[in-house]
Protein backbone atom coordinates (compact mmCIF):
# COMPACT_ATOMS: atom_id res chain seq x y z
CA UNK A 1 0.00 0.00 0.00
CA UNK A 2 1.18 3.30 -1.01
CA UNK A 3 1.50 6.33 1.42
CA UNK A 4 0.11 9.44 0.36
CA UNK A 5 2.41 12.47 0.79
CA UNK A 6 1.83 15.80 0.50
CA UNK A 7 4.90 16.99 0.03
CA UNK A 8 5.36 16.76 -3.54
CA UNK A 9 9.04 16.16 -3.55
CA UNK A 10 8.27 13.48 -1.07
CA UNK A 11 5.57 11.77 -3.05
CA UNK A 12 7.90 11.93 -6.42
CA UNK A 13 10.70 10.22 -4.08
CA UNK A 14 8.44 7.41 -3.11
CA UNK A 15 7.66 7.35 -6.45
CA UNK A 16 3.66 8.30 -6.47
CA UNK A 17 4.19 11.45 -8.65
CA UNK A 18 5.77 11.35 -12.01
CA UNK A 19 9.18 13.25 -12.67
CA UNK A 20 7.92 16.55 -14.52
CA UNK A 21 10.13 16.92 -17.72
CA UNK A 22 12.39 19.37 -17.64
CA UNK A 23 13.32 22.20 -20.14
CA UNK A 24 17.53 20.78 -19.05
CA UNK A 25 19.88 20.08 -21.41
CA UNK A 26 23.41 17.65 -21.08
CA UNK A 27 25.72 18.56 -23.68
CA UNK A 28 28.13 15.95 -23.28
CA UNK A 29 31.04 17.17 -25.98
CA UNK A 30 33.53 13.88 -27.44
CA UNK A 31 32.60 10.46 -27.82
CA UNK A 32 33.66 8.29 -24.83
CA UNK A 33 33.28 6.01 -22.28
CA UNK A 34 31.94 8.83 -19.98
CA UNK A 35 30.06 10.76 -22.58
CA UNK A 36 28.40 7.43 -22.90
CA UNK A 37 27.20 6.82 -19.35
CA UNK A 38 26.51 10.56 -18.67
CA UNK A 39 23.94 10.51 -21.87
CA UNK A 40 22.49 7.51 -20.18
CA UNK A 41 22.25 8.58 -16.86
CA UNK A 42 21.13 12.20 -17.59
CA UNK A 43 18.46 10.77 -19.49
CA UNK A 44 17.29 9.27 -16.73
CA UNK A 45 17.32 12.34 -14.33
CA UNK A 46 15.12 14.15 -16.98
CA UNK A 47 17.63 15.61 -18.99
CA UNK A 48 17.22 16.67 -22.75
CA UNK A 49 21.03 14.80 -24.65
CA UNK A 50 23.08 15.51 -26.51
CA UNK A 51 26.17 14.09 -28.12
CA UNK A 52 28.67 16.79 -29.97
CA UNK A 53 31.46 14.80 -32.15
CA UNK A 54 33.23 16.56 -35.15
CA UNK A 55 34.26 13.36 -36.05
CA UNK A 56 31.94 11.40 -37.36
CA UNK A 57 33.78 8.36 -37.20
CA UNK A 58 34.29 8.28 -33.08
CA UNK A 59 30.18 7.38 -32.77
CA UNK A 60 30.35 4.50 -35.10
CA UNK A 61 30.49 2.34 -31.58
CA UNK A 62 28.44 4.81 -29.62
CA UNK A 63 24.86 3.74 -28.22
CA UNK A 64 22.24 5.77 -29.98
CA UNK A 65 19.01 5.52 -28.49
CA UNK A 66 16.53 7.80 -29.88
CA UNK A 67 16.65 10.59 -27.26
CA UNK A 68 19.84 11.08 -28.39
CA UNK A 69 20.90 14.19 -30.54
CA UNK A 70 23.89 14.61 -32.45
CA UNK A 71 26.03 17.45 -33.31
CA UNK A 72 29.44 18.48 -35.03
CA UNK A 73 29.51 21.73 -32.58
CA UNK A 74 28.20 23.30 -29.54
CA UNK A 75 25.38 25.16 -30.98
CA UNK A 76 22.84 27.79 -29.37
CA UNK A 77 20.35 26.07 -30.71
CA UNK A 78 20.37 23.51 -28.07
CA UNK A 79 23.08 25.40 -25.67
CA UNK A 80 20.49 27.51 -24.02
CA UNK A 81 20.82 29.03 -20.27
CA UNK A 82 19.27 25.59 -19.50
CA UNK A 83 22.47 23.99 -21.01
CA UNK A 84 25.08 21.94 -19.13
CA UNK A 85 27.94 21.37 -21.57
CA UNK A 86 30.36 18.57 -20.09
CA UNK A 87 33.62 18.15 -22.17
CA UNK A 88 34.32 14.52 -21.79
CA UNK A 89 38.02 14.28 -23.65
CA UNK A 90 41.28 17.08 -22.38
CA UNK A 91 43.40 15.68 -24.76
CA UNK A 92 41.16 16.48 -27.96
CA UNK A 93 42.92 18.91 -30.76
CA UNK A 94 39.23 20.60 -31.18
CA UNK A 95 39.58 21.40 -27.44
CA UNK A 96 39.97 24.98 -28.05
CA UNK A 97 37.23 24.98 -31.15
CA UNK A 98 34.77 23.39 -29.23
CA UNK A 99 35.17 25.06 -25.95
CA UNK A 100 35.46 28.16 -27.85
CA UNK A 101 31.70 27.42 -29.15
CA UNK A 102 30.24 26.94 -26.10
CA UNK A 103 31.26 29.75 -24.25
CA UNK A 104 29.70 31.55 -26.94
CA UNK A 105 26.62 30.03 -26.36
CA UNK A 106 24.26 31.47 -22.93
CA UNK A 107 24.64 27.65 -21.70
CA UNK A 108 23.83 27.64 -17.54
CA UNK A 109 27.30 25.92 -16.88
CA UNK A 110 30.54 24.77 -18.48
CA UNK A 111 33.57 22.08 -17.32
CA UNK A 112 36.07 19.87 -18.80
CA UNK A 113 37.11 16.61 -17.43
CA UNK A 114 40.47 16.65 -15.75
CA UNK A 115 42.73 15.63 -12.36
CA UNK A 116 43.36 18.87 -10.25
CA UNK A 117 46.69 17.49 -10.15
CA UNK A 118 47.38 18.16 -13.97
CA UNK A 119 47.54 21.47 -15.70
CA UNK A 120 44.36 22.68 -17.64
CA UNK A 121 45.25 21.90 -20.99
CA UNK A 122 41.70 23.82 -21.85
CA UNK A 123 43.03 27.20 -20.08
CA UNK A 124 45.95 27.71 -23.03
CA UNK A 125 43.72 26.38 -25.94
CA UNK A 126 41.22 29.00 -24.73
CA UNK A 127 43.99 31.52 -24.35
CA UNK A 128 45.46 30.63 -27.88
CA UNK A 129 42.18 32.03 -29.59
CA UNK A 130 42.23 35.36 -27.23
CA UNK A 131 39.40 34.82 -25.14
CA UNK A 132 39.80 36.99 -22.01
CA UNK A 133 40.32 35.60 -18.46
CA UNK A 134 36.86 36.28 -17.34
CA UNK A 135 35.90 33.87 -20.21
CA UNK A 136 38.33 31.35 -19.40
CA UNK A 137 37.39 31.18 -15.83
CA UNK A 138 33.35 30.68 -17.00
CA UNK A 139 34.78 26.97 -17.79
CA UNK A 140 34.92 24.51 -14.24
CA UNK A 141 37.25 22.05 -13.71
CA UNK A 142 36.97 19.54 -12.03
CA UNK A 143 33.71 18.81 -12.97
CA UNK A 144 32.58 16.53 -10.77
CA UNK A 145 31.79 15.98 -6.94
CA UNK A 146 35.27 14.62 -5.26
CA UNK A 147 34.16 11.45 -4.48
CA UNK A 148 36.98 9.36 -5.57
CA UNK A 149 35.31 8.40 -9.16
CA UNK A 150 38.01 6.43 -11.29
CA UNK A 151 35.67 4.63 -13.59
CA UNK A 152 33.49 6.06 -16.74
CA UNK A 153 30.03 5.39 -14.76
CA UNK A 154 31.83 6.66 -11.50
CA UNK A 155 32.87 9.75 -13.39
CA UNK A 156 29.66 10.50 -14.73
CA UNK A 157 27.38 9.76 -11.50
CA UNK A 158 29.92 12.26 -9.46
CA UNK A 159 29.87 14.96 -12.62
CA UNK A 160 25.43 14.94 -12.80
CA UNK A 161 25.93 15.29 -8.79
CA UNK A 162 27.50 18.28 -9.13
CA UNK A 163 25.14 19.26 -12.04
CA UNK A 164 22.15 18.94 -9.75
CA UNK A 165 23.95 20.39 -6.84
CA UNK A 166 25.06 23.18 -9.02
CA UNK A 167 21.61 23.57 -9.88
CA UNK A 168 19.49 23.19 -6.65
CA UNK A 169 22.21 25.92 -5.13
CA UNK A 170 24.20 23.18 -2.89
CA UNK A 171 27.52 23.27 -2.28
CA UNK A 172 27.68 19.65 -3.12
CA UNK A 173 31.26 19.41 -2.34
CA UNK A 174 32.95 20.08 -5.91
CA UNK A 175 35.91 21.31 -3.09
CA UNK A 176 38.89 19.04 -3.89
Amino acid sequence: MAHQHTDPACAQAHGELRAQPGVRTLVAVFASPVAVHLLHFGHDLGYRTVLVEPDLHRIEDVPRPEHLALASSVDPSFADGHADVVVTDHDRPELGALLDAALQTRARWIGVMGSPRHTAPHVAALRERGLDEATVARVHRPIGLNIGSRTPAEIAVATLAGLIADRNDRPGGFAF
